[in-house]
């Protein structure tokens, strides 16, 4: 008696899906990529704002609002906005982060760059569980009489995002021209200081928003009503409690930092070989850095308007975005991307 044979999956078929794979620029990816980084720009401002304005628990339930994708009032009042609009955003980004997965897994050659948008897509997972978390534990919902659980998840999402931020950057970089072709300074070694320190000026800076989360979500933004003195003729605090303390350390943190930067944009700007490559995003970082002094001083001096404060949140987080890319140039710098050892 024969039997009908079972439909099985083509040995060629994931082959078949996979043969266009290449490690040559794709001026349409790169562009997606940046189409990326513009949405996540709007993201972690929406984010911000929300944490600025203290509309995080405008609705109480999660992942809808109010029960709904389109719940009464958030066009109308200012913190269902907020929340609301942050909310549609970081879907968006999960599936741009798909989209990007899936491109890359299609169309890309290069091994690595394919882990990294596996990863991305791990990430923004993540960072939608940690979101949720923060309003599902929240001691509204739990009718706790602290909220310490809720900020903690508060703060590993505002670090989580600087990681998708990270990973995206690392992506748009390692899908360009110059990186492909390996032009304009790249085709050389850069000496090892840059990259050391760059290394450093990532992990400090990551570290100081870190710092910064745990400030924000504290409410601490204002327990230093003054700067640069954070008392009558003194930099030292008056007093102290857990506010003061963690917001002089984020003003401590910001010396170290820029203290850090400038050694790195020093190191950058003091090799022929690492000015030729990395010179004008050397630049471009000097200018965020002294932007972010401003908006910093100027969240104090406005006594916490919304916007500066959003705006000291978000230049971070294009601060630390340079940072990383400029290092993972350098440290792309000499390599054969071409070669058949790259992938």
């Amino acid at each position: 008696m024969k039997y009908p044979k079972q439909a099985t999956c083509s040995p060629h078929f994931m082959p078949a899906l996979t043969q266009q794979r290449t490690d040559g620029y794709k001026p349409f990816l790169f562009l997606f990529c940046l189409f990326a980084l513009a949405w996540i720009t709007l993201l972690l401002f929406a984010g911000g704002m929300t944490t600025s304005i203290q509309a995080g628990m405008a609705f109480l339930d999660w992942p809808l609002s109010n029960g709904s994708i389109n719940p009464d009032g958030w066009l109308s009042e200012s913190d269902k906005m907020a929340e609301h609009s942050h909310r549609l955003l970081g879907m968006k980004i999960g599936l741009l982060s798909l989209g990007l997965l899936l491109w890359t897994y299609l169309r890309e050659s290069r091994k690595w760059v394919r882990t990294l948008a596996r990863i991305l897509v791990w990430v923004v997972i993540l960072q939608g569980v940690l979101g949720g978390s923060r309003v599902r534990f929240d001691q509204l919902n739990i009718m706790s009489d602290h909220n310490m659980l809720a900020q903690s998840f508060a703060v590993m999402h505002a670090c989580g995002a600087m990681v998708v931020l990270g990973l995206l950057v690392a992506l748009t970089l390692a899908n360009t021209r110059r990186w492909i072709e390996g032009r304009a300074g790249l085709d050389v070694v850069l000496p090892t200081g840059v990259k050391r320190w760059g290394i450093a000026a990532t992990i400090t800076l990551f570290l100081q928003i870190l710092v910064g989360a745990i400030m924000r979500h504290a409410g601490a933004g204002l327990a230093i009503a003054t700067f640069p003195l954070a008392s009558s003729n003194s930099l030292i605090p008056a007093y102290w409690n857990f506010g003061v303390s963690i917001h002089f350390a984020h003003r401590v943190g910001a010396v170290i930092v820029t203290a850090v930067l400038l050694i790195f944009l020093g190191k950058v700007w003091g090799s022929p070989a690492a000015k030729r490559a990395l010179g004008y995003g050397a630049l471009v970082l000097a200018l965020i850095l002294g932007l972010q002094i401003f908006l910093g001083a100027l969240t104090i001096w406005t006594v916490k308007n919304p916007y500066a404060a959003t705006l000291h949140q978000l230049v971070g987080a294009f601060l630390l975005a340079s940072t990383w890319g400029l290092t993972f140039l350098a440290h792309h710098s000499g390599r054969a991307t071409n070669s058949p050892h790259s992938n």
